[in-house]
């Protein structure tokens, strides 16, 4: 007994073939395929071997086992169309400063070629803009144990040079000017440039407008570790308020 039947009629229900869709798809009559389906009929060699090769099955499984759904999505060719169909979301394909092409990337920051074969991170960003990650290398921007350690990544959106003047103080940039590549906060003075660092004890750099290369404003941070999201003040104020309570207590 041939198995071909009850497999071409699991085949339709995989691909949501109708009979008449399936039967035209190999210029067969509509009542013809339904015999092939009920077992009233077996089809010609050549009807046998123009299916098989149209799902890429092998003619032997076609005709001497019945095969399983999960069977059928695996075989390559028309089966697996269906996947085509679904909408793919575009992610980002933003360049990723490493620590190994920093000194590469301030030297050819401005040349695709260069840049289009730095690591890449996707993400769920708008796609239309301009992006890049930079690795951080070291602890200038951390304070008091918290901020940015090496290896955190952050990802900055490209800032025009016209539009460097009008973002805020204390915005996080990383920028490359002369030959540096920098990590800090920015500060604006008439056409100077200040990046100051979080840590205390790491002197501001100062540049002129005109000497920025390139600014990305941070935009997106991933921590090689996981930060802590306590709430200082309310630490704080939960502690005074234990201490409060401990006077009452003594005083009563």
């Amino acid at each position: 007994m041939s198995f071909f039947g009850k497999n071409i009629k699991k085949i339709r229900g995989v691909k949501g073939l109708s009979q008449q869709a399936f039967a035209e798809l190999f210029e067969l009559k509509r009542g013809t395929l339904g015999a092939y389906e009920e077992g009233r009929s077996e089809p010609k060699i050549e009807t046998i071997i123009k299916i098989a090769n149209h799902f890429s099955i092998k003619i032997d499984e076609l005709l001497t086992s019945e095969l399983t759904v999960n069977q059928l999505l695996k075989f390559k060719g028309d089966l697996t169309t269906y996947a085509e169909d679904l909408k793919r979301e575009q992610f980002a394909v933003i360049p990723c400063i490493t620590d190994a092409t920093a000194n590469d990337y301030i030297a050819f920051y401005d040349k695709e070629g260069f840049v289009n074969e730095l690591p890449t991170l996707q993400l769920p960003l708008n796609a239309t803009k301009k992006f890049r990650a930079y690795t951080v290398s070291n602890l200038e921007m951390t304070s008091h144990d918290k901020g940015f350690y090496p290896k955190d990544i952050v990802v900055g959106e490209k800032v025009p040079s016209s539009i460097i003047k009008k973002l805020n103080n204390g915005t996080l940039v990383f920028v490359v000017v002369e030959n540096k590549l920098i990590f800090r906060r920015l500060y604006i003075t008439k056409d100077e440039v200040v990046l100051r660092a979080d840590h205390k004890n790491i002197d501001d750099e100062r540049f002129a407008l005109s000497d920025i290369k390139e600014l990305w404003r941070v935009r997106y941070v991933f921590c090689k570790r996981i930060p802590e999201f306590g709430d200082q003040v309310e630490d704080k104020l939960l502690l005074i308020e234990q201490q409060l309570q401990k006077m009452k207590e003594q005083l009563g």
